[in-house]
């Protein structure tokens, strides 16, 4: 499968890496994601994530240093590469969101979609994305997916119709990953509960 993500050009690897280095050097807090995770995670008693589109790992390699069990996946094999270097000991795994399921034989407390993941999958696989990805969660896990709001892309409205299609409740909604009230604009983190 084609993604829009191996279409853009994107900057990948440590090139990819290079932009949180400078953020991070600049003093801005770079853990957003990780933050609300762990918060989440805390929350519901949960230890084991999916990180969906981990590209170089940040998000994943933050979160195993709080004391998670975490798993990278991605289409990439220049992100995986980059993510392999700065943590061996990660489970990453090189595969399409279409079919994530059929490459771990385990499921999670939250599967996370950080950095715009669901706008780069392959255009009219986001369905199948969401259902793949339900499926790997624990019965109460959250799918937790943070993206753009773009009309030539993925509306919010429609996102919402394919987690009900793969029986996910909305939990919550933010405008940010540090749980800003969402009211409108052009982007929102989401959790989605999987069915008891």
């Amino acid at each position: 499968m084609s993604s829009r993500w191996q279409q853009s050009d994107a900057p990948r690897g440590q090139d990819y890496d290079a932009r949180w280095q400078r953020l991070a050097a600049s003093g801005a807090g770079v853990h957003g994601e990780a933050d609300l995770l762990e918060a989440l995670l805390r929350e519901q008693g949960g230890t084991e994530v999916l990180d969906a589109g981990c590209g170089t790992g940040r998000v994943a390699i933050e979160l195993a240093a709080r004391g998670f069990s975490v798993v990278g996946l991605d289409l990439d094999p220049e992100m995986l590469s980059a993510a392999r270097a700065k943590a061996p000991d990660l489970t990453w795994i090189e595969a399409d969101l279409v079919d994530a399921d059929a490459h771990l034989g385990r499921v999670f407390d939250v599967v996370a979609l950080a950095g715009n993941v669901m706008i780069f999958v392959g255009k009219g696989t986001e369905g199948r994305v969401v259902e793949r990805l339900a499926a790997l969660l624990k019965p109460g896990g959250l799918l937790v997916a943070g993206f753009a709001l773009r009309e030539d892309r993925l509306t919010l409205s429609r996102y919402d119709e394919l987690t009900a299609a793969a029986n996910l409740e909305l939990v919550d909604r933010w405008a940010t990953w540090d749980r800003q009230p969402f009211t409108g604009g052009d982007y929102a983190v989401s959790a989605h509960a999987r069915s008891e």
